[in-house]
């Protein structure tokens, strides 16, 4: 399987010509905030490949060996956040396509790639359509979000093209809408941006290199030009933390969070910087998190709970969530764009 560029420059909308269907993909939730429900989510996405790439029956005892205490601990951290409409992850997300479907007039389909609505069952929603966009909301590149999906993705499709919205961390439609609203949300009061993003553990960038000698060879490797940018979390997110940052007058700085295992991960951790920016006098820490298209347990619980917690116990006074577009106007405009775009601005999946 592999992704390619169509040539193809028409456009396939709900015409003679064909029918296009949109599928929005999150990562996904549990359909419940219990441990019962959690314990069957963790295990579907612990069971990946692309999340653990280890031997199977080493990824079996390990998930085991988490499943003793993990999901009751992250049951009650998404009692922390689950609202009225359930999961804030799945209803956001189901939000941002209802403005697609509304601007565009398209098919819209949600699914989660762990969880429910579950693959499957959106594409079947889908109805009669030749041509499937599938938009998933990670801005950034790495197999454990974006390969993942598309593979699943496409083991569901029959006689259909699947074309593929690839990462935008640096399209400039995202950076311009992103970084207004950012600064939207700044509050005068803050001294300090941090960018934390997801955490992956090193050997997922290393794996993900074509070259197999590039990623993480060298302090300079994401600023340094290389065919391997294009498949590197790393390189990604530090670019748009360039970009948002070059435009919003305030001392800024990355990290990464959500350490699942023991092990080499991305450096340096969010609890871990948050507690140094504190230690250096800063009482006033806005953070935003861009690996995320909407809010979530990431977001919502560990950002905005835990790390603000640990950052006022190092002696920070104040930390302020900048909230994840979400279903922003701004932002739905834009994907909806990007969803009725020509066949050029997609990656064709090629399943020979």
């Amino acid at each position: 399987m592999t992704l390619e560029k169509s040539a193809d420059t028409n456009l396939y909308g709900n015409t003679d010509q064909g029918r296009r269907g949109i599928l929005v993909v999150n990562l996904g939730s549990p359909e419940a905030p219990t441990t019962a429900a959690v314990r069957r989510y963790l295990n579907e996405f612990l069971m990946d490949p692309h999340v653990l790439a280890m031997p199977w029956v080493l990824r079996r005892l390990l998930v085991s060996a988490i499943m003793v205490n993990r999901p009751r601990r992250t049951a009650r951290a998404y009692q922390r956040i689950w609202n009225e409409t359930g999961s804030p992850l799945v209803s956001l997300t189901s939000s941002v396509a209802d403005g697609i479907r509304q601007q565009t007039g398209l098919p819209v389909a949600v699914a989660m790639r762990y969880g429910t609505p579950q693959v499957d069952a959106a594409i079947r929603t889908l109805g009669d359509v030749d041509e499937i966009v599938l938009m998933a909301l990670y801005p950034q590149h790495a197999d454990s979000t974006r390969t993942t999906t598309i593979k699943r993705v496409a083991r569901e499709l029959s006689g259909k093209r699947l074309l593929v919205l690839p990462p935008y961390y640096n399209n400039p439609d995202f950076l311009s809408v992103f970084g207004a609203h950012v600064k939207k949300h700044l509050p005068a009061s803050a001294e300090h941006l941090l960018f934390s993003y997801h955490g992956l553990p090193e050997h997922h960038i290393t794996n993900a290199d074509p070259t197999g000698s590039h990623c993480l060879r060298t302090e300079s490797c994401c600023v340094t030009h290389s065919i391997a940018h294009d498949t590197c979390y790393r390189h990604q997110c530090f670019s748009t933390t360039r970009a948002i940052g070059s435009l919003i007058d305030i001392d800024h700085s990355q990290s990464f969070q959500s350490r699942l295992r023991p092990g080499r991960w991305l450096q340096p951790s969010s609890s871990q910087h948050a507690t140094t920016l504190a230690q250096q006098g800063v009482r006033h820490l806005a953070v935003v998190c861009p690996a995320f298209a909407v809010d979530n347990l990431e977001t919502l619980e560990e950002v905005g709970q835990q790390l603000s917690l640990t950052f006022r116990k190092a002696g920070g006074k104040e930390l302020i969530l900048i909230p994840a577009l979400n279903d922003e106007p701004e932002w739905i405009q834009v994907l909806s764009k990007w969803a009725g775009g020509g066949i050029d601005s997609f990656r064709e999946l090629s399943l020979q």
